[in-house]
């Protein structure tokens, strides 16, 4: 072992007969020549780690352009994934069978309406075992008669069939819902936006509709699949036809059905709500908004996934820039150890096990605060904490690499020293 490089040598003075038996175990092909053996993988990391010992300053700040660009990638991946998952989970808490059904528009170009029936027809349909409806009103609603009729802070008024929230599955935060006698009075529940932007907090307050005061008996907690309802306030249907005029077609009508009669109910649903005219009707399928909304965050992610690109290859950068001021200040040191007897490629080695254990530990550090910010925002959003491992074990890939690129130009530059060039730089 050669104290100072490190390599192992063997010196071979036989004669040439046993020189080249043994030239074929030892790589030997002549008596008499020093050969260098190859490092073990040990002496490559002890060596390799030797330079970002003595400059611990410029290895951190190296280190640190490749750990914001992995956290950066890392915590996208992560928030985007813990945001998906809470829309999955709500998907599922909220069934994937509630269909809607609309009026479309006539053959002239006209808005359609539905059959005052449509309703109960829909409740025919075998598989079907919860349908409700809404009709619009033309009405506004106002916290009191002294607001401008046109500051209606978009919000609908609509009647309400009993069976609604049922359909909905939707629940009441405060106070209750539309029964068989409040359907008949004067009396309103508020979606959970409206009665916010009513600046509404508890039942009792009076609201002015149309002309005249309704009381705020309910208001209902928020309503992922219907959106509509959360901002709307919601009457008796006999009270909407007393009160306000209505003319008692429905402009929606929501249905929930088995899951595996879904598709059958859907193609059913038409022809079933008005059989003169089955294309004047629309059926849709509210959860295959949530669906598309977890799809989209993903093209979006994938967009943020190239911003921590961008500052990965900008780390990378500098990591290169550091090895090859290294190899500038270390000239002595290349020259040294090759007048010693190391190699090229063994020169070549040690400065590319330098850059990717400064690219290693700059991946390692920013998988970490990647996985550390994921987890705070979860935590404070009430998302479920989701760190795919493909994005970590990604993320030292991606390490790995640009330590690999940044390195092999001033590896390559360090081997081509020659021993003699190298001691005499001053």
């Amino acid at each position: 072992m050669n104290p100072a490089t490190g390599e192992r040598v063997r010196a071979t003075q036989d004669t040439p007969e046993k020189a080249g038996g043994r030239a074929r175990t030892a790589g030997t092909s002549r008596a008499g020549r020093l050969v260098p053996a190859r490092l073990a993988p040990g002496d490559v990391l002890r060596v390799g780690a030797a330079g970002l010992r003595t400059r611990p300053a410029r290895v951190v700040l190296s280190a640190l352009g490749i750990a914001i660009g992995i956290a950066t990638m890392v915590a996208v991946v992560g928030v985007s994934s813990s945001s998906r998952e809470q829309l999955l989970r709500e998907l599922d808490r909220l069934g994937t069978n509630l269909l809607t059904v609309a009026p479309g528009q006539t053959l002239f170009g006209e808005n359609a309406k539905l059959p005052k029936e449509a309703l109960d027809m829909v409740r025919r349909i075998g598989p079907v075992t919860k349908a409700g409806a809404t009709g619009k009103v033309d009405a506004t609603i106002r916290r009191t008669d002294r607001i401008p009729a046109e500051v209606t802070g978009g919000i609908s008024v609509q009647a309400a069939d009993e069976g609604l929230a049922t359909a909905l599955e939707g629940t009441v935060r405060q106070g209750t819902w539309l029964n068989a006698a409040l359907a008949r009075q004067p009396a309103v529940v508020l979606g959970a936006v409206a009665a916010e932007r009513l600046g509404i907090e508890r039942v009792g307050p009076r609201v002015w509709i149309g002309g005249r005061w309704f009381t705020v008996v309910g208001i209902l907690d928020a309503m992922p699949l219907a959106p509509e309802i959360e901002r709307s306030a919601l009457l008796g249907w006999p009270a909407a036809e007393r009160y306000l005029g209505f003319d008692g077609h429905p402009t929606t009508i929501y249905e929930r059905s088995p899951d595996d009669a879904v598709e059958a109910v859907g193609a059913a649903l038409p022809r079933t709500v008005n059989p003169e005219n089955p294309d004047e009707v629309q059926v849709s399928r509210p959860s295959d908004a949530l669906a598309a909304k977890a799809a989209a965050s993903g093209a979006f992610t994938n967009l943020l996934l190239g911003l921590g690109g961008v500052a990965l290859l900008v780390g990378g950068v500098g990591v290169a820039n550091t090895m090859v001021i290294s190899v500038l200040e270390r000239r002595k040191e290349i020259g040294l150890r090759r007048s010693l007897g190391a190699t090229r490629g063994q020169i070549r080695v040690q400065f590319l096990t330098e850059s990717l254990l400064l690219s290693l530990l700059g991946g390692t550090a920013g998988a970490l605060l990647g996985a550390a910010a994921t987890a705070a925002y979860a935590l404070a959003k009430g998302l479920p904490v989701v760190v795919p491992p493909w994005s970590v074990g990604g993320a030292a890939l991606a390490a790995l690499l640009i330590g690999t690129l940044a390195g092999i130009y001033p590896a390559t530059r360090a081997a081509r020293l020659a021993p003699t060039e190298a001691l005499a730089t001053s």
